[in-house]
């Protein structure tokens, strides 16, 4: 009779070392020799792990870095000759440049300046200043890596291409239509800038929606969804405007979908105005001094209703405006049309805007109870009639 015996497992331990992975078995492959000391149960000596580097350090303008070659002289002639035509362009026309400039300066000081002319000279010399700089390779990779300096034409011609090829003004242009942003809060809209919106990153653990307070904030996409614990605090803006001289904005955020029960339909809510903001290509990248007007007050879609589109628009200024503050009352009902046309304001010459979503969840009753001072509204479907009612209770067989 054959005896049936079980092998034991072969266990496997891996090892990480510099360059490789390697299998160590935990049993020795050979029987140990007489008399040898066991070791089997000593106890194993853990290895420091050491923490993995990123491969490419931040690069920003906080954190600039140059430009490198990606190959040496000599590695491949045919680049070190690009690189050789792209300077000679560069050098002769920033020769046609001074010459343009020494034109320009001829025409102001004629004795009857010819305002035309000025302007189409001007923009030549603009045209000229963008094109003897393009083509370099250190120029395109700065304004690829958030290093770009928007006081030079160059790279305010790069970043607002950009912007407008590379998809990010079509999503929010898709988004503000495809969910009624136009015409329901503005009859027309045309961005001249990029405005970004960041709020909290929202981090879900075991299935417990949270924010981390201490986490970085984060971009958001145009028409997504955000919890109302991301949106209690004012967010933080930042702009990309191609423009060189200082212009002055209006900032609104509104909510269009507050119930109305009156008229059995949807008012608008003012949750934020700041007038008077001056942007232009050199201020600073972050918006500041945007709460010291009308306050920030927190989105709280109501319970029983759809998603609330939030609208968050800088709107354009002909001159200084003066808007007194907006009080708690007088929030409910506001009109962005009415205060266009009161303000002389007009979407369609430029502008920023951005938007997302929200729903209701429990963190909204806690901001009409601490912020608000209101007791929370609760909306739903009303009930279907019932054709039955006026027979119910009777005896069906009696007269």
């Amino acid at each position: 009779m054959f005896a049936l015996r079980r092998l034991q497992p072969l266990s496997v331990r891996l090892v990480r070392t510099n360059t490789t992975l390697q299998a160590a078995s935990s049993t020795k492959a050979k029987a140990p020799a007489a008399g040898a000391s066991q070791t089997a149960d000593a106890p194993v000596k853990k290895r420091r792990v050491r923490p993995l580097k990123t491969r490419r350090p931040k690069i920003s303008l906080e954190h600039p870095r140059e430009w490198n070659r990606p190959l040496a002289f000599g590695v491949l002639p045919v680049y070190d000759e690009a690189l050789k035509i792209i300077k000679a362009d560069s050098e002769a026309l920033k020769v046609e440049i001074q010459e343009v400039q020494a034109s320009l300066e001829a025409a102001k000081k004629a004795s009857e300046p010819n305002t035309e002319a000025i302007k189409e000279i001007e923009e030549k010399l603009q045209y000229l200043e963008i094109q003897s700089e393009i083509n370099f390779p250190e120029v395109q990779w700065k304004c690829a890596n958030g290093m770009a300096d928007l006081s030079k034409a160059v790279d305010r011609h790069i970043i607002e291409k950009r912007w407008r090829k590379e998809g990010a003004l079509d999503l929010l242009m898709e988004r503000i239509h495809q969910m009624h942003v136009v015409p329901d809060v503005l009859p027309d809209l045309h961005p001249s800038f990029d405005l970004r919106v960041t709020f909290p990153e929202h981090h879900d653990q075991n299935n417990i929606p949270e924010v981390d307070v201490k986490s970085k904030y984060g971009f958001v996409e145009p028409g997504v969804y955000l919890l109302p614990e991301q949106t209690v605090e004012p967010p933080k803006l930042y702009k990309d405007v191609f423009h060189t001289d200082e212009r002055l904005y209006t900032l609104i955020m509104v909510d269009p979908d507050v119930p109305d029960e009156a008229i059995n339909s949807y008012q608008t809510f003012l949750h934020w105005l700041q007038p008077n903001i001056t942007l232009s290509a050199i201020s600073p990248s972050m918006i500041s001094n945007t709460n010291t007007h009308t306050q920030y007050i927190a989105p709280h879609p109501q319970k029983g209703t759809p998603y609330h589109r939030y609208t968050i628009m800088l709107l354009p200024q002909k001159s200084h405006i003066d808007v007194p503050v907006v009080e708690m009352d007088q929030r409910l009902g506001f009109s962005v049309r009415e205060f266009m046309a009161k303000y002389d304001i007009d979407p369609s010459t430029g502008g920023g805007a951005h938007m997302w979503r929200e729903v209701w969840n429990e963190t909204v009753s806690g901001i009409y109870r601490d912020v608000l001072k209101l007791e929370e509204p609760r909306f739903g479907k009303p009930p279907k009639p019932d054709r039955y009612a006026d027979v119910k209770g009777k005896n069906r067989y009696m007269l």
